[in-house]
């Protein structure tokens, strides 16, 4: 790890999307992290001091500066991708790319956007993936593998030009007005609680750690 407590490293991929961009603003806020090198396809409109924006292709990464900690917060979805198959690339083998570059950079510690229902033995293609990508992780060389399991996603889909799938048109008025009759682990939670429960997490745990949407509510502390 860097020499002073206070000037992390730290890689976050999936900037752009809706957690990955409240992880971006949480890093930003956060005095212990000097840089912050970002991953994307495109240019950030978004700027600071302290973000250094690499454009790459997932499919072929470049050697990745020194790295501390990283943030994977790549995703899509079938609708969006297209296939199965290309969904696969970006969820799972995109995220894993990453991972094994920052590792390969000294990261010891690394942060996950998953879901609920996440398992490797799901019959479910999209919770199966997620599923995978988690057992892969843990068999990484960190000292500090934090995994966010929201169940439906609350946030400003309009400001990132992201609108409501039709799914999320239906399911995220009922989570609301049920929440409170739902399991812990699908309650809706805010992104921007999402972003801080990990940033908040990653730099002093110690082994593996899964936060579903009630831990990650209560750790983000944003209603």
């Amino acid at each position: 790890m860097s020499d002073s407590a206070n000037s992390r490293r730290v890689l976050l991929a999936g900037a752009t999307g809706l957690v990955g961009s409240q992880i971006l603003n949480a890093l930003v806020e956060d005095e212990g992290v000097s840089e912050i090198h970002v991953l994307s396809r495109r240019p950030l409109s978004f700027d600071h001091s302290k973000i250094i924006t690499h454009i790459v292709n997932f499919s072929a990464l470049p050697v990745l500066p020194a790295i501390d900690e990283v943030y994977l917060a790549l995703g899509t979805t079938i609708r969006v991708a297209g296939s199965q198959q290309a969904f696969r690339a970006v969820d799972l083998e995109a995220n894993l790319a990453v991972a094994k570059a920052a590792v390969a950079s000294g990261a010891t510690r690394l942060a996950l956007v998953s879901a609920a229902g996440a398992n490797s033995h799901s019959t479910v293609f999209y919770n199966r993936v997620k599923g995978e990508l988690e057992d892969a992780l843990n068999t990484l060389p960190l000292s500090a593998l934090v995994i966010a399991r929201p169940s439906i996603l609350l946030g400003d889909r309009d400001a990132l030009k992201q609108p409501l799938r039709l799914g999320e048109k239906i399911s995220i008025p009922i989570a609301k007005l049920l929440s409170p009759l739902l399991p812990t682990n699908y309650k809706p939670v805010h992104a921007i609680s999402v972003a801080q429960a990990l940033v908040k997490t990653l730099p002093s745990t110690q082994g593996t750690m899964v936060l579903n949407s009630q831990m990650l509510s209560q750790i983000g502390w944003f209603n």
